[in-house]
C-alpha cells in the first residue's frame, strides 16, 4: 500500500524528500539556541553525545587510514603485472578509461595520459576515450585533440575522441557526457575489439594520475574474483598534485579530504565510488549507464545498481592512490572561490537522496539490513555534513549564553569542560593523521622556503576556519537550495 501511495503521488513525495535534508540540518543546527530555553537538559546531553560520536569518528578515520597506509604501501611494492600471468586469459582483459573534459589545459590532460602511458600493463590492453564537450570553443578542442593524438594515439589499443552535445531532458554535467561517450565506446569497441566479458570501464576525471600499478592491480583484482560483475573498484584519492601551490587554507582542507578518502576504503559497510573508479562493462551495460539528468553521478550510478541488481552490489577497494589537483585559481581569492564552489558541488551530492530513500522502499528482494545499513551511511555523510561544526565548535558554549541561569548549575557549569576534554581527546588521533599524511604528500619542491616548512604544522590551527567556510557553509548552501528547489547548475572547478 505505501508502494502505491509513493508511486501514485511522486511528484509531490519527491518535492518532500527534497525539502527533507535541509529542513534536518537547520533544525539540527538551531536546535541548541531555541532548546536551551526550554529543555536545556535535553540540549545538554544532546551536544555531550555528539561529542562522543565526534571522538569516535575521530578514532575511527585515524585507524582505518593508518589501514590503508599500510596495505598501500604493500600494493605498491608488489609485482601485479607479473601476478597476473597465473591466468590464462589475462591478455583477454581490455580497459576502457573515459576522461570527461571541458576547458581543461592540455598540460593536464597530458599530465593525466602520460600517467597511463607509463603502465606496466601492455598498453594495448588500455583504450582511451576522451569525452569533449561541444560547447567548448571548436577551436580550442581541435587543437587539443590533435596535438594529443599525435603523442598518443599509437601508443594505446584504441584512442577516441568524442563530442557530446546536451539534449533536451540532460543537464550539465559529467554523468551526460559520460553516457554519451560509453555509448560510442560501446559502438565502436565491444564486440569488434574487446570482449565485453573481459572489458573493464574506468571514469576518470581530467586531472587525475595514476600510479604506474594502477591497472595491473586492477586486472588481478577484476580476474580474481568470482563476483567481478557485481563489482565497483575505488582507489585512493589524494588531492597532492599541485597541494604546494596551495595557500595554507585549502592546503590543510585537501590534506583531511585526502586522510577522509584513505580511511573510506576498509570501511566496505560504508565505501561508495566516488571521482575515479571502475566496473565491468556487463554491469554497465545491464544499468544502462550513466543517467544523463543526474549531476552526483558516481553515487548515483552506484545506487542505482544496488536496487537494480537486488542489492548484490559491492564496492572493493584498490589500495593504490590516484593523485589529483586541489581546486587553485589565479590568486588566493580565486583559489578560496574555487574551492567552495567544488565543495558546493560535493554537497549537492544531497539531491540524489530521494531517489536513494525512494528506491529503499520500493526495491524488493534486498536484504533489510544491507539496504539499510547504506540508508545510515548515507545520511550519516549527507544529512550532517552542514551540522558537524556547528555542534562540534560552538557546542554548548554558546547557547549556555542565552541561559544563563542553567550556566549555574552543575551540568551546565560543568559541561563546558567535559566537552573540551573530549575533543581535545579527538586531537591526538590528529596526530596520526599528520603522520599518514607526510607518508603520501609529495616532498616539498626545490626551493620551498625552509621556514614555511618548520611552520606547515602550525596550518592545522586553521582547520576551524576552513571547516566553517569550505566544509559547513557549502552544505548548507546546498541543503538550502534543494529544500527551496533552486537547484544547482554544474559548475566546473578551476585549475591551473
Amino acid at each position: 500500500m505505501f508502494n502505491q501511495f509513493v508511486l501514485k503521488h511522486e511528484r509531490q513525495v519527491q518535492r518532500l524528500l527534497e525539502i527533507l535534508p535541509g529542513f534536518f540540518s537547520w533544525n539540527v543546527i538551531l536546535f541548541p539556541y531555541w532548546g536551551i530555553l526550554l529543555f536545556p537538559m535535553v540540549v545538554a546531553y544532546f551536544v555531550l553525545l555528539f561529542d562522543v560520536y565526534w571522538f569516535f569518528q575521530s578514532a575511527t578515520v585515524a585507524i582505518s587510514a593508518s589501514i590503508s597506509h599500510l596495505r598501500i604501501e604493500a600494493a605498491k611494492n608488489f609485482d601485479w603485472a607479473k601476478e597476473i600471468k597465473e591466468f590464462p586469459d589475462y591478455k583477454k582483459v581490455n580497459h576502457i578509461i573515459i576522461i570527461p573534459t571541458y576547458k581543461e589545459p592540455i598540460h593536464i590532460l597530458e599530465r593525466t595520459l602520460n600517467s597511463i602511458a607509463t603502465q606496466d600493463l601492455s598498453l594495448k590492453q588500455i583504450h582511451l576515450v576522451l569525452a569533449f564537450e561541444k560547447k567548448e570553443p571548436e577551436e580550442d578542442r581541435n587543437e587539443k585533440l590533435k596535438s594529443l593524438s599525435k603523442q598518443f594515439k599509437r601508443k594505446f589499443g584504441s584512442f577516441i575522441a568524442t563530442v557530446h552535445e546536451l539534449v533536451p531532458g540532460e543537464v550539465v554535467g559529467k554523468a551526460a557526457n559520460e553516457r554519451f561517450a560509453a555509448l560510442e565506446m560501446k559502438r565502436l569497441l565491444i564486440g569488434k575489439k574487446i570482449d565485453p566479458k573481459y572489458a573493464i570501464v574506468t571514469s576518470c576525471d581530467a586531472d587525475h594520475s595514476f600510479f604506474p600499478k594502477h591497472f595491473s592491480c586492477l586486472t588481478y583484482k577484476f580476474l580474481d574474483d568470482p563476483d567481478r560483475y557485481k563489482k565497483f573498484w575505488q582507489p585512493a584519492i589524494l588531492f597532492y598534485q599541485n597541494i604546494w601551490k596551495l595557500p595554507a587554507i585549502t592546503r590543510v582542507l585537501n590534506v583531511m579530504s585526502s586522510i577522509w578518502n584513505l580511511s573510506q576504503l576498509p570501511r566496505k559497510d560504508r565505501l561508495i565510488n566516488q571521482q575515479n573508479y571502475s566496473l565491468s562493462f556487463l554491469l554497465l551495460d545491464e544499468v544502462d549507464y550513466w543517467d544523463a539528468e543526474v549531476i552526483p553521478e558516481d553515487y548515483h550510478i552506484f545506487f542505482k545498481s544496488f536496487y537494480k541488481t537486488g542489492g548484490k552490489i559491492e564496492v572493493e577497494a584498490l589500495y593504490l592512490p590516484i593523485f589529483a589537483d586541489a581546486p587553485e585559481g589565479k590568486n588566493v581569492w580565486q583559489t578560496m572561490k574555487s574551492q567552495y564552489f567544488q565543495y558546493q558541488r560535493w554537497a549537492w551530492g544531497v539531491s540524489d537522496d530521494p531517489y536513494v530513500i525512494k528506491n529503499y522502499f520500493l526495491s524488493s528482494g534486498i536484504s533489510f539490513w544491507s539496504k539499510t545499513a547504506r540508508l545510515v551511511s548515507l545520511f550519516r555523510e549527507h544529512f550532517l555534513w552542514p551540522v558537524n561544526w556547528f555542534i562540534i565548535t560552538l557546542g554548548i558554549s554558546v547557547p549556555v549564553l542565552l541561559n544563563p541561569a542553567f550556566g549555574r548549575t552543575v551540568i551546565g557549569y560543568s559541561l563546558p569542560g567535559l566537552s573540551s576534554i573530549i575533543l581535545t581527546a579527538s586531537i591526538g588521533f590528529l596526530v596520526v593523521m599528520l603522520f599518514i599524511e607526510s607518508k603520501h604528500k609529495p616532498p616539498a619542491p626545490e626551493g620551498y622556503p625552509r621556514w614555511r616548512s618548520f611552520l606547515l604544522p602550525l596550518e592545522f590551527l586553521l582547520l576551524p576556519i576552513a571547516g566553517l567556510f569550505f566544509g559547513a557553509l557549502p552544505g548548507l548552501d546546498a541543503h538550502t537550495r534543494l529544500m527551496l528547489g533552486k537547484y544547482l547548475e554544474y559548475r566546473v572547478t578551476e585549475k591551473k
